[in-house]
């Protein structure tokens, strides 16, 4: 059994902010998968798929972003899911748009809603993508750069940088296969 865990805020004010990549990673991957219906269940979506045989898990916590992890962990413990078939995807201000990030374990590095998760679990050894959406220029704050909207062009970076994430998750939930990388895509010139 696996769990995919986007995180975002719930609402459609926050529908398409940076913050909420997560979420819209976890719609892609449930449509390219062609899984449809979801249950509301443990304080958040969720979408069940069977991948060559085994029963995954796709989850968007509605608790917000900052208690991301009463959710997560009401449906592990549920669910019984090993740590190590736990994979949680969240933005991050620290790289550009068109980044991604493939990590096994580590820090919150800042992000509330892996720190929350990282503090209801009491571990923080599962598997984790961040998906650059960049630092705020000039004088906007980080929550009003993660709030607010991307720009045309930093938007289809993001979204061409989750094309490349989905081959990477459909990977992990095939084989349970999945390596520290980085991807990225090119960004063109005007």
């Amino acid at each position: 059994m696996k769990l995919v865990a986007g995180l975002g805020n719930p609402g459609d004010k926050y529908k398409d902010t940076p913050h909420n990549v997560g979420f819209r990673v976890v719609d892609v991957l449930a449509e390219k998968l062609g899984i449809s219906g979801f249950e509301e269940k443990f304080d958040s979506i969720l979408y069940k798929g069977l991948i060559n045989g085994e029963v995954c898990f796709f989850l968007k916590p509605q608790t917000y972003m900052n208690r991301s992890g009463i959710a997560v962990a009401e449906c592990v413990k549920y669910l019984k899911i090993p740590i190590e078939n736990i994979l949680i995807i969240s933005d991050d201000i620290n790289m550009p748009p068109g980044k991604a990030r493939f990590r096994v374990g580590g820090g919150h590095g800042g992000h509330n809603g892996l720190r929350s998760i990282i503090d209801s679990l009491g571990e923080s050894k599962f598997q984790r993508i961040r998906i650059g959406v960049g630092r705020p220029l000039g004088k906007v704050n980080v929550v009003g750069h993660v709030l607010g909207t991307f720009s045309k062009s930093d938007e289809k970076l993001v979204l061409d940088v989750i094309k490349l994430v989905m081959q990477e998750i459909i990977c992990f939930l095939e084989t349970s296969k999945f390596e520290n990388i980085s991807l990225s895509v090119l960004k063109k010139p005007n």
